[in-house]
């Protein structure tokens, strides 16, 4: 007899499962009817349906704006993500507000339309405005907008540019500002374990000589919790020239900065400020009296909707007080207006463009570009940014160079063949190959009417350990030296051996004149460009006096032994051991002499036949 199973439900191989049993063979199944779903209802009527929208994409954008910081500027690429955004959060509100009526995949799209209309058209209208824009900017059609960027005149870098004195030539670079920095935060023990140094230096001109300046930063979220009510307390400002680290501590401290947090963040204090401006990021720097600000710059595009960033005017915040101000003509005391990178980008489209487009692509005739790197340098109280210019073609030669004020974006353009930056650091290098040292990235100098790359040769500790001048037309006319006095004597020696230029022209550039007076001790000559230079050295000294015929015909009568009174110039109260030191003019003992200041005397200013400092 056969025996079944039936375990009042089972698995039908089938036709699926099959509540009556496990029965083999292919019998039909009929699922149960569907439920019939629910009709998702609309919330209130149109109207409150409306303000939930708009309620809820204005908390969303009042967020993101808080967070984001868009310019509410059509110029501005952030401001079309931040209308999508609001644009999207509206429509997805208005779905879920209206119940997703609709059946199938036409329905919905139906629907969707119908509750997003005014979205979607401002998205068309967006998506349209950026096209245009887009097209309005391309570099393609507006080759010649684009190379009239940044306005350029030709110049003669011997003419123009004048020789400048020791106390004005920045030897620190950023790297060996920012160690200085360091180590000098680290003896102030009250500051050491709640602040560090914000890293981005600006190279400004303070009180007639070249500083890079800073500010303190929290160390932390909590650091900056415990010490927010009284603000950062100092900052830092380094001397390019002394190599002195000075920590400047404030009575009140600032309390906008780009350290903060919330309302006193300084891109959020500005943004509420100024909802509609577009800004460079913001340098730090101190006015005259060591107030310090922000120098914010106001970025325009001037070339169709996105093309042509250029810079007009800019924000001054007081960091204390957060008071600011918007000027289209800065205050003289402001050094950095314009950025390195717009100067550069500037000419890049002015070198590629300024003969047409297709040119650049074909041909490529006069086409030129800057050079991977850059300096700065104080000239009248401004601070100018170089950088070499060099053929789109070639990379081993610079065939100019250009000086652009950071302030009034002045720039002026110098031909002048020779070696790129990168060039000369490798032959600065070279002189001092034993000693591993590398240069950093050049000056440009004016020395004896010789463009002249001049840097500084740094150790492996990061420190500077010397100098190095190097002939720009000639870049295997190198010079160093332990001080930048004792480098331009060599450099000027060396170039008047090569004939580039006279015995005149050796003296180094005048500073205060001082006089000394001493016994002779010792006098070498030699014959530099057809004119005898006589090297006095004193009794008790190192250092050697330099007396040129050429400007002094009576150093002849000079002998061991005399007693004499001399005038020479020199930048620094003392010279160093085996320096080199021009002298101007020199009297016999009982022979009159000019009155100088007791400060323009060495020792006691009495003729008491001591021994100068040189």
């Amino acid at each position: 007899m056969p025996i079944s199973f039936n375990f009042g439900g089972g698995f039908n191989p089938g036709g699926g499962f099959n509540p009556g049993g496990f029965q083999g063979g292919g019998e039909g199944f009929t699922p149960p009817p569907r439920r019939a779903r629910k009709p998702r209802k609309p919330i209130g009527n149109a109207f409150t349906r409306t303000l939930i929208n708009l309620g809820v994409t204005l908390a969303v954008g009042l967020a993101y704006f808080y967070v984001e910081l868009p310019a509410i500027n059509l110029h501005a690429e952030e401001f079309y993500v931040f209308a999508f955004l609001l644009c999207a959060v509206y429509c997805v509100c208005a779905v879920l507000t209206s119940g997703f009526q609709g059946e199938g995949v036409k329905g919905y799209l139906g629907f969707v339309k119908k509750q997003c209309a005014i979205p979607f058209l401002a998205l068309l209208a967006m998506i349209a405005a950026i096209a245009l824009g887009a097209l309005t900017s391309w570099v393609v059609l507006r080759a010649g907008a684009y190379s009239e960027l940044l306005p350029l005149r030709n110049g003669d870098f011997t003419a123009e540019v004048e020789e400048i004195n020791y106390d004005q030539i920045p030897m620190l670079d950023a790297d060996s500002a920012a160690q200085l920095g360091s180590r000098k935060l680290g003896e102030l023990s009250d500051m050491v374990s709640q602040f560090e140094i914000l890293p981005n230096y600006t190279q400004i001109n303070y009180q007639g000589r070249p500083v890079r300046v800073t500010s303190l930063a929290y160390g932390d979220l909590i650091k900056w919790f415990t010490n927010r009510s009284k603000g950062l307390p100092a900052y830092l400002i380094i001397d390019m020239v002394t190599q002195e680290a000075e920590v400047v501590r404030l009575g009140e401290g600032m309390k906008y900065t780009t350290a903060e947090h919330f309302g006193r963040n300084l891109y959020r204090h500005l943004r509420f400020r100024y909802p509609t401006m577009m800004f460079d990021e913001p340098v730090f720097e101190i006015d005259e009296e060591g107030i310090p600000y922000w120098v914010c710059s106001r970025i325009v595009k001037t070339i169709g909707l996105f093309g042509g960033t250029d810079v007009k005017g800019a924000v001054l915040v007081n960091a204390i007080t957060g008071e600011s101000e918007y000027y289209e003509e800065v205050p003289n005391w402001v050094d950095r207006v314009y950025s390195y990178d717009i100067i550069m980008q500037q000419y890049d489209y002015y070198g590629m463009y300024h003969n047409g487009f297709l040119n650049s692509m074909f041909g490529q005739k006069d086409v030129t570009l800057t050079t991977e790197g850059w300096n700065y340098i104080a000239i009248d109280d401004d601070v100018y940014m170089y950088t070499g210019v060099t053929s789109v073609t070639s990379d081993q030669s610079n065939i100019g160079f250009i000086l652009t004020n950071q302030r009034t974006k002045e720039t002026r353009y110098y031909p002048c063949a020779g070696a790129t930056e990168n060039s000369a650091m490798d032959s600065a290098q070279s002189q001092v190959q034993q000693m591993r040292y590398k240069a950093t990235f050049p000056l440009l100098l004016n020395i004896a009417e010789q463009p002249t790359y001049f840097m500084a040769l740094k150790g492996e500790d990061g420190l500077v350990k010397m100098y190095a001048m190097v002939n720009v037309q000639q870049y295997s006319i190198v010079s160093t030296g332990s001080t930048v006095a004792d480098c331009e004597v060599n450099y000027r020696l060396t170039l008047a051996n090569k004939g580039l230029i006279g015995a005149g022209a050796i003296d180094v550039n005048d500073g205060e004149t001082r006089m000394g007076d001493g016994v002779i001790a010792e006098i070498r000559s030699a014959v530099i460009g057809g004119n005898t230079h006589y090297y006095v050295r004193m009794e008790n000294s190192l250092g050697y006096l330099n007396f040129s015929t050429e400007d002094v015909p009576r150093a002849v009568l000079l002998d061991k032994g005399d007693h004499i009174w001399y005038t020479y110039v020199l930048e620094t109260a003392e010279f160093p051991e085996n320096g080199i030191v021009y002298a101007k003019n020199f009297w016999f003992e009982g022979e009159e002499r000019p009155e100088l200041k007791p400060s323009q005397v060495d020792g006691t200013g009495e003729d008491t036949g001591g021994t100068p400092a040189v």
